[in-house]
C-alpha cells in the first residue's frame, strides 16, 4: 500500500480523531453505548454518530461526556482542543446548502487522504472529470433543476481536484470499467474531450489509470463502484466509500476493508496494464469524433 507525508488535518478528519478519542475513553470506562446513553439521557444513535465522525459535538455535551468518564484535566484539555479545531470551516462547507451531508463527509476524508484507490463502473471519477462532463453527470441525476445549484455542484467537483495539486499530492490509482469509456455522457464531443483528459492525467506521476475491458467478463466488483482511502497517521485506519442512489456509505470495519482490498487487487490483476490502458483510452477517444 502507498503512503505519503502528513498533510494539514481537515475538520472531517479531526472529528474522526475526536470520535476515536471519545470511543477509547468509553472503552476505558468499561461502558457500552447504551449505558452512556441512558446515563446522559441521550439516544444511542447520537453517541454512535459522534464516535464515528458523522456529526460534531457541542461544548456542553462534550463537557458532560468528559465528566461522565472521569477524564483528568490534562486529557480533557487535549480533547477540547481537538473538538475546537474540528469546528473550523472547510472550503466545501460554503456549498453546504447544495451538498448532502454524506458527500461533505466524503470530501473531508478525500481532502487529506494520502492514497486513493478507485474502481468506477459507470462514470469517470470526480477527481478526473472535465467541467462539461461533470455538468452532464449532475444533470442526469435529475435532482438539480436550478441552474445556480447545478453550477455550484460543478464548482465543488472542480474544486475537489485541487487535492491532486497539493504538496505532497495523494497517490491516485483508478480502474475504469470499459463501460465508462463507451457511455455517451454529454454526447460524443464531451466524451471525447473527457477521454483525452484521462490520457493527460495518466502522465502525472501520482496518477495510475487502468481499464477493465468487457472481455474480462465477470469479476470481483460486479456490485458496483467504490473508493478506498488511506491516511498518513498510524491511528487513521483506511476507509471505503461506496456510492448509493440516496447517498454514499463509508465503511471502516476491518473485515469490510479486507474484502474491498481483495476485490481491488483482483481488478488490478485483471485489467489492462497502465500503458495498454492509455492506448485503449486514446483509441476510444478517436472513436468519438
Amino acid at each position: 500500500m502507498l503512503c505519503g507525508m502528513a498533510v494539514k488535518p481537515s475538520p472531517t478528519t479531526l472529528r474522526r480523531q475526536l470520535g476515536a478519542e471519545l470511543r477509547k475513553l468509553r472503552d476505558q470506562a468499561g461502558s457500552t453505548v447504551s449505558e452512556v446513553a441512558e446515563a446522559l439521557g441521550w439516544s444511542e444513535s447520537k453517541i454512535s454518530r459522534i464516535e464515528t465522525a458523522h456529526t460534531g459535538i457541542r461544548n456542553g455535551d462534550l463537557d458532560r461526556l468528559l465528566k461522565h468518564y472521569g477524564v483528568k484535566d490534562d486529557v480533557a484539555a487535549k480533547i477540547r482542543a481537538i473538538a475546537s479545531q474540528s469546528r473550523q470551516k472547510a472550503w466545501w462547507e460554503a456549498y453546504g446548502d447544495v451538498l448532502p451531508n454524506a458527500y461533505e463527509t466524503y470530501i473531508g476524508f478525500e481532502a487529506e487522504a494520502t492514497s486513493i484507490f478507485n474502481y468506477e463502473c459507470q462514470i469517470v471519477p470526480g477527481l478526473l472529470q472535465t467541467a462539461e462532463y461533470a455538468s452532464a453527470v449532475i444533470q442526469a441525476d435529475g435532482v438539480y433543476d436550478d441552474p445556480d445549484v447545478l453550477g455550484q455542484r460543478v464548482a465543488v467537483r472542480m474544486a475537489r481536484q485541487a487535492v491532486l495539486t497539493r504538496e505532497p499530492p495523494p497517490q491516485l490509482w483508478v480502474i475504469l470499467d470499459e463501460a465508462v469509456l463507451r457511455r455517451q455522457i454529454g454526447g460524443p464531443g464531451v466524451l471525447r474531450r473527457q477521454l483525452l483528459r484521462l490520457v493527460e492525467a495518466s502522465e502525472l506521476p501520482m496518477v495510475t489509470i487502468q481499464v477493465l475491458p468487457f472481455a474480462v467478463g465477470a469479476h470481483r466488483a460486479l456490485a458496483g463502484s467504490f473508493v478506498i482511502l488511506e491516511f498518513a497517521g498510524r491511528s487513521d485506519a483506511p476507509l471505503v466509500h461506496s456510492e448509493g442512489m440516496t447517498g454514499g456509505v463509508i465503511r471502516a470495519r476491518p473485515e469490510e476493508l479486507r474484502s474491498y482490498w481483495m476485490s481491488f487487487e483482483a481488478l488490478r490483476a485483471a485489467a489492462l496494464s497502465p500503458r495498454e490502458s492509455v492506448e485503449f483510452i486514446t483509441m476510444a477517444a478517436h472513436g468519438n469524433n
